[in-house]
């Protein structure tokens, strides 16, 4: 059976785990440094399986050795902005986490494909495909799975049909500077252009960008986990059962789009091999501007780390 590393035993890595043990999508090693977290975890997760009616081992641990002979490593480690942290001072702690997360995966799991799904996220890829020396296949970020299902639910809702039957693609940078592209918004093959007045599509798109800070203001003291760590699955099944779903997904751009050298979200096939292949779209001029100032973002970013 596959075997999937997930760090950080926090709401998004502890469901991703679950989730993936009821798919049995293969044994589940959940690692943390907090001391009991993993185990108590994956024990509660374990127990559920008679339940439930899956077989999948879930194991926990606090030791980055347990991720020996992982297939994929779903990082989830990172921290939350804490009083008196500023933006940079979060971007610097969790680019040291991150970088010593993925020294681990190395050394311990040096065959495994890297899930990236820390914030911001595609800082953090960025930072795991160059430590890691892994190469772009192998290293991607979840977000645009999230942010796709997200906009696909709030379309649903406005028309009232069935989420299954909704289809989205959204590129760009998980957050503000995400471009959905309603063209390609698709409701059982129809365009949501045809359904759906210009300015509803609008407010839809703003919700889609403010979903997570929604979810944080219902909540006060946390953030989202389910549907994370459900766009997360999604990606994992693809990629352990060789699927070759087309999602969108952070990679290094290596000249498509017109960028180089940063990682931003685009359709890409996801397989066994990781990234099979990176898909150009069509873009009109202005949508390809809203890609190229997502990106801009991110490269401040890697600027501002000295990266």
């Amino acid at each position: 059976m596959p075997k999937i590393g997930v760090v950080g035993a926090g709401n998004v890595g502890a469901t991703a785990a679950l989730y993936a043990a009821q798919l049995e999508l293969g044994d589940v090693m959940l690692v943390d440094i907090v001391d009991g977290v993993p185990q108590g975890k994956a024990l509660d997760m374990l127990e559920a399986g008679p339940v439930l009616g899956y077989d999948s081992t879930i194991v926990g641990s606090n030791d980055f050795a347990a991720l020996e002979g992982s297939d994929i490593v779903v990082v989830t480690a990172g921290l939350a902005r804490k009083p008196g942290m500023d933006r940079l001072d979060l971007l610097k702690k969790n680019a040291e986490i991150i970088t010593s997360v993925t020294d681990n995966v190395v050394k311990y799991a040096p065959d495994s494909q890297i899930l990236m799904v820390s914030n911001p996220l595609d800082v953090m890829t960025y930072i795991a495909l160059k430590t890691s020396g892994f190469g772009r296949k192998r290293v991607y970020g979840q977000a645009g799975v999230l942010d796709c299902a997200r906009y696909r639910s709030f379309i649903a809702m406005e028309l009232g049909v069935s989420m299954e039957d909704t289809s989205a693609m959204i590129l760009g940078g998980h957050g503000d500077t995400m471009v959905p592209i309603p063209r390609y918004t698709t409701i059982s093959g129809i365009p949501i252009t045809e359904l759906i007045s210009q300015d509803r599509i609008d407010a839809i798109v703003q919700r889609t960008r403010d979903g997570g800070a929604e979810i944080v203001n219902y909540l006060k003291t946390g953030s989202a986990y389910y549907a994370p760590a459900a766009a997360v699955i999604q990606m994992v099944e693809s990629m352990l059962k060789g699927k070759n779903r087309i999602v969108p997904a952070s990679v290094m751009l290596e000249g498509e789009y017109g960028l180089d050298n940063v990682c931003v979200g685009v359709p890409v096939k996801l397989g066994s091999n990781g990234i099979e292949e990176i898909i150009q779209l069509n873009l009109t001029d202005e949508e390809r501007e809203a890609l190229h100032a997502s990106a801009t973002v991110y490269q401040k970013s890697l600027e501002e780390l000295g990266i």
